[in-house]
């Protein structure tokens, strides 16, 4: 009786000790899950966990989402680990409206904002009463009313700045007409609009680039709206999340995109 008791309970340890073993594998397999949109930051990702993250013992699941708006409310619910797509001020009014708290780790790159048209060659050819097509987020909503007021096309309230909203428009001489879309839409949108103020990564995978297809884009100096990485509030000095940063600032990433993407994506 004693044997076979002491049998049951060898047998019961050693599916103990296999439990915590496979719990340290799980630890210990360096795996980070990123959400990214796809064009660049998935690219970009993919870049990383092809040829930079085995030297730093990481290993990277990259989910890629066609439009951004589910991206960080993943992250404050666990299911992504840190997300990649957003600039500061995207962020900073997600965490107040929702009451959220991500936080932001680093910096990698800017995709500049610009106007585009399949039916004008400039701006001073954008008609009377055009409709130009915007994005109808808070933060890039006021950032294409910036960028159309700094082209001349409209006048903003003093001091507003990206903050701006069509209630701020204090001069509008040619009558545009503001057509507020999600910005996954806006590059289909040309054939339907006159023009339109397009985030730079939903340009790239229409196959736009901003350095040669816009009418007009946005300054990369003194620019707020990098992209760069975000975790839950409290991992931002997590080893995986740390690691990554490291090669999203690396000289081979950097390399990798004015190599790849030829001044469309600037690296931060």
């Amino acid at each position: 009786m004693r044997t076979l008791f002491g049998a049951v309970i060898a047998a019961f340890l050693a599916l103990v000790l296999t439990a915590c073993g496979s719990s340290s594998a799980g630890t210990a397999d360096d795996t980070l899950k990123v959400g990214a949109t796809p064009t660049p930051h998935g690219e970009i990702l993919k870049y990383i966990s092809d040829n930079l993250a085995a030297k730093e013992g990481l290993k990277l699941e990259v989910v890629e989402f066609s439009d951004y708006v589910p991206l960080n409310p993943q992250l404050q619910e666990g299911q992504l680990d840190a997300n990649y797509f957003q600039h500061q001020p995207y962020l900073g009014d997600f965490n107040k409206e929702k009451g959220a708290k991500l936080t932001w780790v680093e910096s990698v790159h800017l995709e500049p904002l610009g106007l585009y048209s399949s039916k004008v060659k400039d701006v001073a050819s954008i008609a009377s009463g055009a409709s130009v097509a915007v994005p109808n987020d808070a933060t890039n909503l006021g950032r294409a009313l910036k960028l159309l007021a700094d082209n001349g096309v409209i006048t903003l309230k003093e001091g507003v700045g990206t903050a701006a909203t069509e209630r701020d428009v204090t001069a509008n001489p040619k009558n545009i007409a503001f057509k507020p879309l999600d910005a996954a839409q806006l590059p289909r949108s040309l054939e339907d609009v006159d023009a339109a103020v397009i985030n730079g990564n939903y340009a790239l995978e229409a196959r736009l680039n901003p350095a040669t297809d816009a009418l007009v884009v946005e300054k990369a100096e003194g620019n707020p709206y990098a992209n760069g990485l975000v975790v839950q509030d409290g991992k931002q000095n997590d080893p995986l999340v740390q690691k990554l940063a490291k090669l999203l600032k690396s000289p081979e990433v950097k390399k990798y995109i004015e190599d790849t993407y030829k001044g469309a994506v600037i690296p931060a």
